[in-house]
């Protein structure tokens, strides 16, 4: 079995603990640890302590000199839409000009314009875009990434995105995690009256579904609860269908407007309301009441040009379990940077260093259901690490907009050194 030690660290930051997501003050201790070594024996974690104790047992390990720089966990990008075709950067000048975002939807722009030009691409094109793409996110430090389908929404097209995702698995020397986001929005020809409405979603419900889950095509269902998209009585019936049909649960929840989605991710017990920038004092006290994850995306915000981010504080403070991810997409947060992500964190969101690297890790897992283990180093977990040109951990977010990482490893194997 192969093995692998990182030496000469300046700082391993662990985020040991529990395996689940971390709440109000516990996600203040990143578990920082100072003159260890890590020790990797096959795809796990074997050990975290000082060197003179893991040389003799792991003599025969390949070397790995982190040069007096700082490992974490490989970061846990837990919300991405990374099966798209081309750019939609025409949008960002219609914001400039005032132009709002449900506004832009009704011109035919927005996840509209992501489906025509998906619906106009083969597998394999999109397949060709995307392998890139993750790969340039982990460039980044990510070595966990969830994929949502939402811009085929037709049986057919949803299915392709869904088989480019697993394609991807096989391709990428990362963790990849499918999203099946059917209900992403209603799509065009569905829009002609309330009687057609409701035909996409039992569409939803009995044609595309049961493909889906008797493929194993993903992992979660998610839809995009918010006025103007899917109403809080069209989500819940696609995600009991969907928790009945084996999948797990996810929700954009209370992105623009109070919608009540966080409160129904808890009542349904979904894995992670995200977005949450217009959450109410009511949803954010059912999310520190529940076991779902509460997943913000400032990428989003700041691109959409919002002066409003999530209240990330007061629901810390609250005891909701945070989670931070790229919302990687063509429209609304066209970035591949991570660290940026937690440099937000800390300026937009008020969140401490500590607690932004604990939601872009082990929080994240959890928002993917796999904090047993995922986002920790830790005896036993995932050898999923990331080494960074930084002495010290407060580094990652506060060179912003830089590329600092140096290599991450998956399983124990690279996936991306520069």
């Amino acid at each position: 079995m192969s093995q692998l030690l990182f030496v000469n660290a300046s700082q391993v930051v662990t985020c040991a603990g529990p395996a689940r997501a971390r709440r109000g003050i516990e996600m203040t201790d990143a578990g920082v640890r100072f003159g260890v070594a890590i020790a990797v024996e096959g795809d796990r974690i074997a050990a975290v302590a000082h060197p003179s104790e893991l040389e003799s047992t792991f003599a025969g390990a390949e070397v790995i000199d982190c040069g007096g720089r700082v490992v974490t966990p490989g970061l846990v990008d837990s919300h991405t839409h990374a099966i798209f075709g081309r750019a939609r950067y025409e949008e960002q000048e219609m914001r400039a000009s005032g132009v709002g975002y449900l506004e832009i939807a009704r011109r035919g722009g927005g996840i509209h314009a992501s489906v025509a030009d998906l619906r106009s691409r083969s597998e394999g094109e999109l397949f060709d875009l995307a392998l890139p793409r993750i790969l340039r996110l982990a460039s980044y430090g990510s070595t966990t990434i969830e994929i949502k389908s939402g811009y085929g929404l037709s049986v057919e097209d949803e299915l392709k995105s869904l088989r480019v995702i697993a394609r991807l698995q096989r391709a990428a020397p990362l963790r990849l995690v499918p999203t099946w986001l059917g209900a992403h929005e209603i799509p065009l020809e569905f829009r002609e009256s309330e009687a057609r409405r409701s035909e996409y979603v039992s569409l939803l419900v009995h044609d595309l579904l049961p493909i889906v889950a008797r493929e194993r095509l993903a992992s979660f269902a998610d839809v995009f609860c918010e006025p103007g998209v899917f109403t809080i009585d069209e989500t819940r019936a696609i995600l009991d269908a969907s928790r009945s049909a084996g999948l797990g649960l996810k929700l954009h929840a209370d992105e623009l407007e109070p919608h009540g989605g966080a409160e129904l991710a808890v009542e349904l017990g979904a894995v992670s309301a995200d977005h949450l920038g217009a959450v109410s004092r009511t949803g954010i006290v059912a999310l520190a009441g529940g076991a779902t994850v509460a997943t913000l995306l400032p990428g989003t915000m700041l691109f959409l040009g919002r002066r409003a981010q999530a209240p990330a504080r007061e629901m810390i403070e609250a005891g909701a379990a945070v989670a931070l991810a790229t919302d990687f997409n063509p429209g609304t947060s066209p970035t591949f940077n991570f660290p940026l992500i937690l440099t937000l964190g800390v300026s937009q969101l008020r969140m401490n260093v500590a607690e932004a690297i604990v939601a872009a890790t082990v929080n994240g897992a959890a928002a993917l259901g796999l904090a047993a283990g995922v986002g920790r180093i830790e005896s036993g977990c995932s050898a999923d690490l990331a080494l960074w040109d930084a002495e010290d951990i407060r580094e990652i977010p506060y060179w912003y907009g830089d590329r600092r990482c140096i290599g991450t490893w998956m399983g124990g194997r690279a996936c991306h050194a520069c």
